[in-house]
């Protein structure tokens, strides 16, 4: 018969497993406390069990960032210039991308340290598995995200270099700026080669209220700017043969050495002949790619328009290939650079019209929230779409002023018949013309016009080109679209 074991034995035992799996317990739970100490206060973990001067480093470093934070925060809410400011000057979006990759150094410093402050080696082993799995959960979720942060920044910088230049800055012109945009095909060196379209945007330098200026590509017999090389060539007006207002830009390109050192000696003169017709000085220009405009559009998520009729996709030298259909839409990037494009069974003026619909939707329906879920897309879409001579410094003023016209009316004037003749222009008419729609936009002149209703449709702009489509002279440009 085997002995009978002690009673007392037993219990000692018995309470030293006990007492061992609690301390075992114990460990556990510091070692895991102070890993989530590491995420809430970077530098507690250290401050509490470690060295102790690294932890008042860590944790006045992470009061110093949140500080900073909180105060450009507030500033922030009272000054969207200072937002843009942060977000638009390269050296301020350098030294953000360095501390955010410090940030995420040092962070997972401190999370290994707090891991060897647990004591690993002493759990036994699921725990010591199970801490080791959280503390990397913890340090590749923190650093992923302060990394991808500066990745972003890193997007944004380079945007900026690439995009704008640290040219010279253009003062408002009696209160505004006035930008004149243009769109041409797409395609490697064809940057300023006879404009498919121009467009002056003239924006109040307070409100930001704006107004769209349309001018025909075929319009002729123009006067240039007074003094300019332009007009030393042509004293009596763009009065060639063939001889357009989109075919100035070649002319230029093929007579370079007329405009010295000058980068864009077609823009420059493009500039020359819309200063001349319209009497407004321009400020920056913006020449868009079409194809990086389609990319731009897909990059948002496409945007909403009024189709009013079939737009023919192709067509004018090539087949067409489908139709946009009728009906309250939201267009891809495909779709509605035809939607700006088409002439097949449409003119010159409807497609005017409707490209004011296009940039009109752009304006107001890109919202912040879709830059920011969609941000390196817009960047990189960006960066192939639009070559301008904005600089850098001026980014910030005019990413305020857009957000101000966001929320208000847009009007437009267009230089086309039935009011003016293309062929033989007034250009006292054509300036008044501005004036007038200028003077209405700042309220200082007539009453708000009103859409046409019931007119005829001609690819889906209101009107017709010998009454005029509603969209080319339009006080309120979403109701007229």
């Amino acid at each position: 018969m085997p002995p009978a074991s002690s009673p007392g034995l037993h219990d000692r035992h018995s309470g030293s497993a006990r007492e061992t799996d609690r301390a075992a317990k114990v460990r556990f739970r510091r070692a895991i406390t102070l890993m989530v100490m590491t995420l809430f206060l970077p530098g507690s973990a250290q401050l509490v069990a470690g060295n102790k001067r690294i932890g008042r480093i860590a944790i006045r470093i992470v009061i110093g960032l949140v500080g900073l934070a909180a105060f450009a925060f507030l500033i922030g809410l009272f000054s969207h210039t200072f937002v843009f400011w942060l977000g638009s000057t390269p050296y301020v979006l350098n030294l953000i991308r360095f501390v955010l990759m410090l940030a995420a150094i040092g962070w997972a410093a401190l999370f290994i340290d707090a891991w060897r402050l647990g004591q690993p080696l002493t759990l036994v082993k699921n725990q010591r598995l199970a801490a080791v799995g959280l503390n990397g959960v913890l340090c590749f979720s923190v650093v992923g995200t302060l990394l991808f942060g500066a990745h972003l920044v890193t997007v944004q910088r380079d945007f900026m270099i690439t995009m704008f230049g640290d040219g010279p800055v253009s003062n408002a012109e009696h209160g505004r700026y006035n930008v004149l945009l243009m769109g041409g095909d797409s395609g490697a060196g064809r940057w300023g080669l006879r404009p498919d379209s121009m467009t002056i945007a003239s924006i109040d330098e307070e409100t930001g209220r704006t107004v769209l200026i349309g001018l025909p590509r075929n319009l002729e017999n123009f006067k240039f700017r007074k003094g300019s090389v332009m007009d030393e060539q042509f004293p009596d007006g763009f009065d060639c043969e063939g001889c357009y207002l989109n075919g100035v830009s070649t002319w230029a390109g093929d007579n370079k050495d007329l405009f010295g050192k000058a980068k864009n000696p077609g823009i420059d003169a493009t500039i020359m002949a819309v200063e001349g017709i319209t009497d407004l000085k321009i400020n920056y220009w913006a020449m868009v790619n079409l194809q990086g405009f389609k990319d731009l559009v897909d990059a948002v998520g496409g945007v909403t328009l009024n189709v009013r009729d079939r737009i023919p996709v192709g067509g004018l030298g090539s087949d067409v290939t489908g139709y946009i259909e009728p009906g309250e839409r939201k267009l891809s990037g495909f779709e509605t650079l035809w939607y700006a494009r088409s002439r097949e069974g449409s003119d010159d003026y409807a497609r005017m019209a409707r490209q004011k619909c296009v940039m009109n939707a752009i304006a107001t329906q890109i919202s912040p929230k879709k830059v920011i879920t969609n941000f390196e897309e817009i960047t990189s879409a960006g960066s192939s779409m639009v070559e301008t001579n904005l600089p850098g410094s001026q980014v910030a003023r005019f990413m305020d002023l857009a957000l101000k016209a966001k929320d208000q009316k847009i009007s437009s004037v267009s230089i086309v018949p039935p009011a003016i003749n293309t062929a033989h222009p007034d250009l006292a008419k054509i300036k008044a013309m501005i004036k007038k729609g200028i003077d209405k936009a700042e309220g200082k002149a007539g009453k708000p016009g009103k859409a046409k209703k019931n007119a005829s449709t001609n690819g889906a702009a209101i009107g017709t080109r010998d009454e005029g489509y509603a969209a080319n002279e339009a006080e309120d440009l979403a109701a007229a679209c």
